[in-house]
């Protein structure tokens, strides 16, 4: 079966997550990347988890392993000019260049769009920011928290009238990343469309603003934005979430209500709440979201999760499902169905679980190719399998520390 990106070759000179992300989804759809690491601590996401103070040794660097999976990956010191000639020869064979350090460092390192576009016109370029490449705070540093706070969402998060909400897994890191990934890919149509190669930028203040495009576009056009919701005022409580006996959540979904309150009431055992004047309208039930909310909070905590969701999948046509935290979501039955998690056999570690693109393609369906590459475990065979050098010369390179 052919993959949508076979015989695309990408330069991966990335860290941490967004830009390792963006090209680790190319290399799931077929693209061959080959990662440029600094040969002296390399990649510093190799190391975050004994910089966090925990001890997993015996266990797979899950922060690395998930951002570099299936790349190969060089070890260059490119502080010396024998290493930049290495990665410009190898741009000469490239299709797509990737990096996200901060704003002047690849100018610093002879590899800015400018000098890699010389070597090769139609290559693509990909620049992965905090802040975006212009403006006062272009070149400031950035992390994915820095990320959640200047887009908003850390306000968007949580209860009205709360401090700012973190959101944990550097989801900013990783929707910069997917979105850098769909500009490169849109770059690599161009070029095969228009002939012309070009530089992308991703940053994830954009790319967390572009997340809540419907806020934004409420703030743009009406002049306010979403406001944060309340659970215990919900103006419709059939768009709301209530805790079960067990402790699990379950969640409603119906934006017209009226539909569907009569025979909610019927199935969850309070039918005299569908005449009752109070709740008896969408409008009316707004207008007395609280108490009723308590009401159906009463109601939600007498019965488990499941004895629920047997209730109302038996007694009417509710939209609703569980509320999963992330341990849930391996054994969900709906994520095993689907393949969003895969099995990838790793040489020492054995079978480990990751999560596949989440992208159905009928005729080209993407892959793993395998697990994230050791340190440098590819530097000799790119060297001489791509560039074509001798041992002896490659045997030379390792001796002054260029490699």
């Amino acid at each position: 079966m052919p993959l949508p990106l076979e015989g695309i070759r990408v330069l991966d000179w990335t860290i941490w997550q967004q830009g390792p992300i963006s090209a680790l989804m190319m290399s799931d759809l077929g693209a061959d990347v080959i990662k440029i690491e600094e040969r002296v601590g390399g990649d510093p996401g190799r190391g975050v988890l004994r910089a966090s103070g925990l001890d997993l040794s015996g266990f797979p660097n899950f922060y690395f392993e998930a951002n570099n999976r299936g790349k190969r990956s060089i070890a260059l010191d490119l502080k010396q000019p024998e290493a930049r000639g290495i990665v410009h020869e190898l741009v000469k064979k490239a299709d797509v260049f990737v990096q996200n350090f901060r704003p002047g460092a690849a100018a610093r390192a002879g590899l800015d769009y400018a000098t890699l576009r010389a070597i090769n016109p139609k290559l693509i370029y990909g620049n992965g920011s905090g802040f975006g490449r212009k403006g006062p705070d272009a070149e400031r540093p950035c992390m994915d928290y820095l990320g959640l706070a200047r887009s908003g969402i850390m306000f968007a998060a949580g209860e009205p009238n709360t401090p700012p909400v973190a959101i944990q897994g550097a989801i900013a890191d990783q929707m910069a990343g997917t979105m850098l990934a769909f500009g490169i890919i849109t770059a690599l149509l161009a070029r095969e469309r228009f002939g012309i190669g070009q530089e992308v930028d991703v940053s994830l203040l954009g790319a967390m603003t572009w997340l809540q495009g419907l806020s934004m576009s409420s703030r743009l056009m009406l002049g306010g934005e979403m406001p944060r919701p309340s659970r215990q005022l919900a103006f419709n409580p059939l768009w709301n979430h209530y805790r079960c006996k067990d402790d699990r959540w379950l969640a409603f979904a119906m934006p017209q209500a009226d539909r569907w309150w009569a025979d909610f009431t019927r199935v969850i055992g309070k039918p005299e709440l569908a005449t009752d004047e109070k709740y008896g309208t969408m409008m009316n039930r707004g207008m007395n979201a609280a108490e009723l909310i308590g009401i159906l909070d009463e109601v939600f905590a007498s019965r488990t999760r499941d004895e629920w969701t047997h209730a109302l999948t038996d007694g009417g046509d509710f939209i609703f499902s569980y509320v999963n935290s992330v341990s849930d979501l391996p054994n969900d039955p709906q994520v095993q169905a689907n393949g969003l998690v895969a099995d990838v056999e790793h040489d020492s570690l054995g079978t480990l679980k990751m999560l596949n693109l989440p992208i159905g393609l009928s005729e080209t369906p993407s892959r793993i190719a395998g697990p994230a590459p050791e340190f440098g475990q590819h530097t000799e065979q790119v060297l001489v399998d791509e560039l074509g050098w001798s041992w002896e010369r490659v045997a030379e390179l390792k001796e002054k520390g260029v490699i």
